[in-house]
């Protein structure tokens, strides 16, 4: 039975920790707007990424050629030869002696992570995990951990409103001035990547540091008007929001914390005492764990639970059961709060 829906009732943080913790094997199907993404799980970690509108194989080549590890014309002969045969390009170039094998897989290895962590940033979209057998590659065989990749995922989030619109990993810069002074360390290592010709995965690629990293150094040198956007393709994710991190689960994903305290906050002339303040808190994460429960449920049974039972009989922090609704492929889980009121604004979802 495959597990599916919206990215906005069930995030990519909730996904990924359901596939990883039940140690799953299958495909995750992610349609946004703009793309089209396949990830290949065995045994709950990330063994491939598949993206419609970024080829990996076609970009290997690339920055093989980029990073100076092979030449061009070394690169079109294998590709000729690659034509009348069923071998991948990394095994035809590793076969000849042109590169090894782990300068592949570290190319390989970062560009699934590159095609991971931009679907963070999705506010909207499809998922629908497919439990199956999944063919891996023998000869360059990669398993991510998919909960450290969660991690790295929800940290580039909470930072990318520095480049927030700026950038998109296919954005093109070229440069404005062919000699810069006064760069930094970093700037100096990425600055002689802006040909007009590398977008910003590439040169992500070719330069081995942190995404989030080289972004904010392309955004410092367009800002001080040393390089310019030659072109910029459609915003495939949207700017990060504090909706997607309240999707992670509350035990796993501690950065939550400070944003659910700080909602919390902003509620806070509804109740004067301490003790409200950390009931509500309690609460709230509680419903995160109970709504976990349900979609963990679902994939298991191939439907949401009709009664609540199923999964707890705990009552909130004010003695009272938590309010589970559901009707078809939808659910609600909240407590009433302190006035035990149902409807009313301290009502916690």
């Amino acid at each position: 039975m495959a597990l599916e829906g919206s990215l906005k009732d069930f995030g990519l943080a909730d996904i990924l920790q359901l596939i990883h913790f039940q140690r799953k094997t299958g495909v995750l199907l992610l349609e946004g707007r703009m793309d089209r993404v396949r990830l290949l799980f065995v045994e709950g970690n990330i063994v491939g990424a598949e993206s419609k509108r970024r080829r990996e194989a076609n970009r290997l080549g690339t920055v093989l050629v980029k990073k100076g590890f092979i030449r061009e014309e070394e690169l079109r002969s294998v590709l000729e030869e690659q034509k009348g045969s069923d071998m991948k390009l990394g095994d035809i170039l590793v076969k000849k002696g042109f590169v090894e094998k782990d300068q592949i897989q570290d190319i390989l290895t970062g560009q699934i992570k590159e095609t991971v962590v931009q679907v963070f940033g999705w506010k909207e979209g499809t998922y629908e995990f497919t439990p199956q057998e999944v063919p891996v590659d023998k000869e360059f065989f990669i398993s991510l951990n998919t909960h450290h990749l969660l991690m790295e995922g929800l940290r580039i989030v909470d930072e990318w409103s520095v480049v927030e619109g700026k950038l998109t990993l296919d954005t093109v810069f070229e440069k404005r001035a062919a000699v810069v002074p006064d760069l930094t360390d970093v700037e100096r290592e990425i600055f002689p990547l802006v040909d007009g010709e590398n977008d910003v995965s590439t040169i992500i690629d070719i330069s081995a540091m942190d995404d989030f990293e080289v972004s904010k150094t392309l955004v410092s040198l367009m800002e001080r008007g040393v390089i310019e956007t030659k072109e910029s393709a459609p915003v495939i994710a949207e700017a990060p929001s504090v909706e997607i991190k309240k999707t992670a689960t509350f035990h796993y994903l501690l950065p939550i914390l400070a944003i659910v305290i700080s909602s919390l906050l902003s509620l806070f002339p509804l109740f004067s005492r301490s003790e409200n303040f950390s009931k509500r808190l309690s609460a709230a994460k509680t419903i995160e764990d109970l709504r976990f429960a349900v979609e963990a449920y679902k994939f298991e049974h191939g439907s949401y639970p009709g009664k609540f039972s199923l999964i707890t009989e705990r009552a909130d922090p004010w003695g009272r059961p938590y309010i589970y609704k559901q009707s078809g492929d939808t659910f609600t889980i909240m407590s009433s709060g302190p006035d035990s009121k149902e409807g009313t604004s301290d009502d916690i979802y």
